[in-house]
């Protein structure tokens, strides 16, 4: 008789021990009795339920990163190692609908399933280039978009779709690689080309800056400033004190200076 008291204290508690779960915060209960759902979605708390009959499932609704390397198609027929994570969620109000659909495994199911296929399908519309360097963000807003329409009306929220890499075959990475070194070369060409025009412009700038003041230089000699500096020289030639001898023309003197002292050693003699 007291083995079937401890027996009986024993199974109950137990069952009160394994009769209570919580539902976390970012999660959702939902009670299945018998194989059917009973009483909605629980929120997050303590939610009581019979053990042997009932059971309390739990389904995340935080956000959840997918983090997956897809070989993806390119627009030329190449295939490029793309590696994507995809950010979603569960609508809480939905917690209910997407077991009932899809089961506990409903990330494989339906999200991941989708986001493969509809990023193949994108990365179909661009070339391997495009991926690598230029359309990432059309890319990532395309699958997005696309994979929105395709499940979201299940009860899933689309928070965002990250490219992260792109691995492309060895043959467009080197064309790749050899355009760019092309563009740098003709970027510095330019370059070079502007520099050379710049200064010729300069040295063009420059000759007519000497020739205008040749111009005026040629402008403002005439026969009273020639006469003027004959006079002034005629005065400096005066006050020297060597001897001269000047020969001109009347107007232009052409003189030679004898020193003193080889004059009065000359007169000596």
């Amino acid at each position: 008789m007291k083995k079937l008291i401890y027996v009986g204290c024993a199974v109950a508690a137990i069952a009160s021990i394994t009769s209570c779960r919580v539902v976390r915060p970012g999660e959702i209960g939902i009670k299945q009795t018998l194989g059917k759902m009973h009483g909605g979605s629980r929120q997050p708390g303590s939610v009581a339920f019979f053990p042997f009959t009932t059971k309390v499932i739990k389904i995340n609704t935080r956000t959840v990163q997918s983090f997956q390397t897809l070989p993806l198609p390119t627009k030329e027929g190449l295939s490029v190692n793309a590696e994507i994570s995809l950010l979603y969620h569960i609508r809480p109000e939905e917690a209910s609908n997407v077991y009932q659909k899809f089961g506990t495994n409903y990330q494989e199911v339906i999200v991941l399933s989708n986001f493969r296929a509809t990023a193949r399908e994108i990365s179909a519309r661009y070339y391997a280039k495009e991926l690598y360097a230029t359309a990432r963000q059309n890319v990532e807003k395309a699958i997005t978009d696309e994979l929105r329409a395709h499940i979201e009306q299940h009860g899933f929220v689309i928070d965002a779709v990250l490219l992260k890499d792109i691995v492309l075959p060895p043959q467009i990475m080197q064309s790749i690689e050899s355009k760019v070194q092309a563009e740098q070369d003709a970027l510095k060409m330019e370059f070079v080309i502007d520099k050379q025009k710049k200064e010729a412009e300069r040295m063009r700038i420059e000759a007519e800056g000497i020739k205008a003041a040749q111009d005026i230089l040629s402008q403002s000699i005439n026969e009273k400033i020639l006469e003027y500096n004959r006079i002034k020289m005629y005065e400096g030639l005066m006050k020297s004190g060597n001897s001269k001898v000047i020969i001109t023309d009347g107007k232009t003197p052409l003189f030679n200076t004898l020193n003193s002292d080889v004059n009065e050693k000359n007169e000596k003699k």
